[in-house]
């Protein structure tokens, strides 16, 4: 049986960074976490893991040892014209909601995935 875990993240503003997250992934606040210098996020069926944000002092100084993908594509074998839809239809809402798109990687002549910043500047790709 799997192991229970959660992601710890700093923030600088945890709240709008949790936000952002819960966008990205379909996760919803985790219910009676209150706290004004921490947010925590759910997976609202209960199959992720929790990702929780506390506010720290230091901002971001240096790139992502560890970042997450978002596999809005699923898995294969793809329609790669389809894909690359789901892609950029998931990179937009997030560019909205303040992320920053940092530049596409193709495989051959198809869309691989798109790497973005999220509204503190963590490294993350949309896949």
């Amino acid at each position: 049986m799997a192991t229970h875990w959660t992601l710890g993240c700093d923030a600088n503003d945890p709240h709008r960074v949790g936000g952002f997250w819960a966008l990205a992934l379909g996760y919803v606040a985790e219910p009676g976490y209150d706290d004004p210098d921490g947010a925590s996020i759910v997976d609202p069926d209960g199959r992720g893991p929790a990702i929780g944000f506390l506010r720290v002092p230091e901002g971001k100084t240096a790139k992502n040892r560890m970042h997450i993908d978002i596999r809005v594509a699923g898995e294969p074998p793809w329609d790669m014209a389809s894909r690359e839809e789901l892609i950029r239809a998931k990179v937009a809402v997030l560019a909205a909601a303040g992320g920053t798109v940092l530049r596409e990687e193709r495989y051959d002549e198809h869309l691989g995935h798109v790497v973005m910043l999220d509204p503190e500047g963590n490294e993350f790709c949309v896949a």
